[in-house]
Formats: structure tokens, sequence, C-alpha cells
């Protein structure tokens, strides 16, 4: 039995792309709510849940309209990749005018560490009550002076613990400061909000009407066994699109205090170009009505398949299979739960709580897991996907409760190995749970499996934006960790009541001298 890696790569850069995109996303939009817009954590959670709002809805639907697509020479899910990964970019650069037509309106704050910028801040808000990071209130005149005030700047260093580390007063005074005078002046003119919400609403349908049709194609071209393997390699497709736009991060410095007011023109033109590159690559070697044939021929050859291709027959599913899928989607909802708050938080909190580079973390939690992807899939071939999945929940659960004592004096090595961790236990949840999904569907019905698990994770990402951000507005930033520990936990639970989804040993058997290569 082996698997065809240089076809699933290349069927992997459907995956490439969109994580290239969801990784700037997720990266860049809340910092420029709040810092630009001048949003709370709980209104920036509002807007970072528009894309899961409309994915509950859409990814289901379109994976299932890709199910039907089969009057065209391209395929069933090549057309839809083509038309919303181009819309999808040029939308993006086109947010990048708006992002800077509000750095116009706020021009007079825009530029850090000036001394004209922070006398502004100062009048307009010294006498107002604000809120620190940590959940603190202050009044800005009891803390500083004017003439202190000014002085301060976000590269200022001091001694702790025999270690230097940034300044919290920047982060704790100035930048909550700043942030309440821009949402006077957006709430003032609000015309640029409004633009760059519906230019995001446009963005974000275009990335829905083909994620269920990009993730689907890999079952479509690969036989039941071994997908779980086949997963994997999308998923390393998938980081690697994720750790180059880390990369970029760096190289742009998107997450130093210094560019908390940068334009960010040029960074989305490079993830717009890329994202266009890998549609070029995917279209020029990809064959999926060829692949996608050839597949169902294999499957009916081998005992796996009653059906061909083009059969709209569907197999109904038993009752234990139907609970099964219950708790399995219920599970997905879980840990997205707790992962997607860490991950549509962490930029905010990083520079916050920790005053660490939130791009140097992230990108070793992606390597590690690029390192994890084909292992865990081999894993599973052997002890299952449940237990491996929920071995993967163990370590997520465990490095968000480690990560939850962590504070700015606490050493880097430490929250780094809790992101390594954390990688490798969500790379072995993710190469194996969307496999157990599809796995006890008919080859008809690919697509709108694939949309329930989509609608089961956008579910989740949908409120835990919203609660997590509403918990560190009014309770204290420093709550995320441990409230990603408990939803991640919750999923080990329900991962018990599982017994369906795993590769049929019988079809294993079967499939022992089949050797796939071009």
């Amino acid at each position: 039995m082996k698997l065809n890696y240089k076809r699933t790569i290349l069927v992997g850069f459907a995956f490439f792309l969109i994580s290239a995109f969801w990784q700037a996303y997720d990266a860049t939009i809340p910092v420029i709510l709040t810092n630009k817009f001048g949003m709370s954590q709980t209104w920036s959670g509002v807007i970072m849940a528009l894309d899961n709002v409309l994915a509950v809805f859409m990814l289901p639907l379109f994976g299932a309209l890709s199910d039907k697509c089969r009057g065209n020479k391209y395929g069933k899910r090549t057309p839809f990749i083509t038309i919303g990964t181009i819309i999808a970019a040029l939308a993006l650069v086109g947010l990048t005018f708006v992002d800077n037509a509000q750095l116009k309106n706020i021009s007079e704050v825009a530029t850090i560490d000036d001394p004209a910028a922070l006398t502004v801040i100062y009048d307009s808000q010294s006498k107002s009550e604000l809120q620190t990071p940590e959940g603190e209130t202050f009044v800005l005149e009891d803390q500083f002076s004017k003439e202190e005030f000014i002085k301060i700047r976000s590269t200022i260093w001091e001694e702790c613990n025999d270690k230097e580390w940034t300044n919290p007063i920047y982060t704790n005074y100035v930048a909550p400061a700043r942030q309440a005078y821009v949402a006077q002046k957006t709430a003032e003119n609000s015309t640029e909000l409004i633009a760059f919400v519906i230019l995001l609403l446009v963005v974000l349908v275009a990335m829905s009407t083909f994620r269920s049709p990009a993730v689907a194609l890999m079952p479509d071209v690969t036989i039941k066994p071994l997908r779980s393997k086949a997963n994997a390699v999308i998923n390393l497709m998938g980081t690697a699109g994720g750790i180059l736009v880390l990369v970029l991060g760096i190289v742009f410095a998107t997450s130093a205090v210094k560019n908390a007011m940068m334009s960010y023109t040029v960074y989305y033109a490079v993830i717009a170009g890329i994202m266009l590159t890998a549609l070029i690559v995917f279209l020029l070697t990809v064959r999926e009505k060829k692949w996608a044939q050839e597949m169902y021929d294999d499957s009916i050859r081998l005992g796996i398949e009653e059906e061909t291709a083009d059969t709209t027959e569907k197999r109904g599913l038993s009752a234990g299979e139907k609970k099964s899928l219950i708790f399995i989607l219920l599970s997905i909802a879980l840990w997205y739960f707790g992962y997607n708050a860490v991950t549509s938080k962490y930029s905010v909190y990083a520079t916050n709580i920790l005053a660490k580079d939130y791009n140097t973390t992230m990108l070793l939690a992606q390597a590690a897991a690029i390192v994890a992807y084909l292992p865990a899939g081999m894993v599973a071939s052997k002890i299952g996907r449940k237990k491996t999945i929920m071995g993967g929940v163990v370590m997520l659960s465990g490095a968000f409760a480690v990560a939850a004592f962590m504070r700015a004096s606490s050493p880097t090595w430490l929250m780094n190995a809790m992101f390594i961790l954390a990688g490798i236990g969500w790379a072995t949840i993710n190469v194996n749970s969307f496999p157990m999904v599809v796995e006890m569907c008919s080859g008809s019905d690919i697509g709108k499996y694939t949309g329930y698990y989509y609608t089961a994770s956008m579910t989740a990402q949908i409120a835990t934006p919203v609660l997590s951000g509403f918990l560190m507005d009014n309770v204290a930033e420093t709550v995320l960790f441990p409230y990603a520990a408990i939803f991640a936990a919750l999923a080990f639970l329900t991962m018990a009541f599982v017994k369906h989804g795993d590769a049929k040993p019988e079809a294993k058997k079967g499939l022992e001298a089949l050797d796939i290569d071009d």
C-alpha cells in the first residue's frame, strides 16, 4: 500500500494558499481593528467571527454544490478554487487602501514614540478611565504628568531578575490611551470602518466559496485507507503556507510595537501574490477528473466502494455511525473553541502580557506541526485514528494549561516549548479528524460531509473569539490560556464516545499489494 505523494502535494497547493491567507488574516486583522479603529477585544472578536458565521452556511452549501458540479471538463472542485482565490486575492489588496485612509484620519497619533502624538493622546485622554491589558483600571493623569507621559517610549528597557525585558509601561498605559483616542475619532467618522467591514465581507465570502471544495479534493483522489496519510501531506502543505507568511511577518516586523500603526499595502500584496502563484501551480499540474476516476476505479476493484464516480446513489448511516458522527463533530467544535481563541487573540496577548514576538512563537508551533504531520498519519495506521487524536488532545490541553501561568518575566524558551507541544498536538488531531468524518460517507457525498466538518469547526470559531474577547475585556487578558485549556480537555471526554471512523482493517488487507505511482 503506497500513497502517491507527488499527486497529493500538488492537490495540497489549494490548501497551501488557503492557509497562507488565514495566517495573515488572523495575525493582522485583530491588530488593525484594535489599533487603527480603536475596537475593544469584544468587538474585534465579533468582526473576527464574521468569517465563521458565513462559513456555517456557505461551507456545507458550496461543498454540496461542488458534489453536483460534474458537467465541465475541469472537475467538480477546480472551478470553485479558481474563482474564489482570484476574488479573495484582489479584495485583500483592496483592504489596504481603506486601511491607509484610516491612517490618514488618525495621522496625529499614528507615529509611534512621536512626542507630538503622545501630547495629543494625553490631552485627549488624561481624565478618562482606561483599562490596562491586565484588566486594571486607571486615570492617566493620576499616573503621569504630561511631561512624564511624552517621554515614554516603546523601546525603553529595564532590568528584571537580571534579565532584560520590554517595559510594560508602554503597553499598559500608552497603548490603551491611544486606542481610546482612535475609538473616538472612528466614532466621529465611521466611513472607513464601514468600508473596511464591507470589503472584508467580500474577502470572506470569496474564501468561503472554495474552502470545502478544496479540502474535499483530497478524498476525491485518495482511497479511504490512505486518507490519514494523505491528509498529513495536505496539512503539511497548509502549514508550509502558514510558515511562509510567518516568515514574512518577521521580515516585515508586523509584531513590533513600533509597527503597530504600519501600512499593510506591500505585505498584503505579497500575500495575494503567494495565493495567485499557488493557484497557477495547482491549475498547471492537477488533473482532477482523471485522478478522481482512477481513485474510484481502484476502490471498486479492491472492494472498498460499490459505486462509480458518477453514481448518485447515497449510502445511509447506521444508528451507531450517526452517534459517532455527532460526537466527532462535537469534539471538533470543542477543540476549536480552545485553539481558535489562542490563534485569534495571541498576537494581542503576546504584545500586552508577554512582551514577546508572536511571529517567532507561532513559527515554532508551525514548524513542530510540520515535523509531526507524517508521523501522526503513520501512528494512526497502527493504533487507530481515535486513539491518536485523543493523544493529541492531551498534548494540546497540557500546553495551554502550562502557558496560562506565563508572564513577561517568564523564560521565552518555556513558552516556545509549550507552543511546540501545542503544534504537535494540533497536527495529530487535524491529520486524523477529517478522515474520520469522510470515512463514514459515500463517494458522492464527500463535499457535503466536508461541509459538516467545517460547520462544526466554524460554529465554534463564531463564538470563541467573541466569548474569549468578552472575558479578556471584563476579567483580564490572562484568562485566554485557561479558557483554551478547559475546552481542549472537554474534547477528550466527547471523543471517548466515538466508535466509528477508523479505516476498515479489511480494506487495508486488500491494498497490501497496491502501489500507486505516476
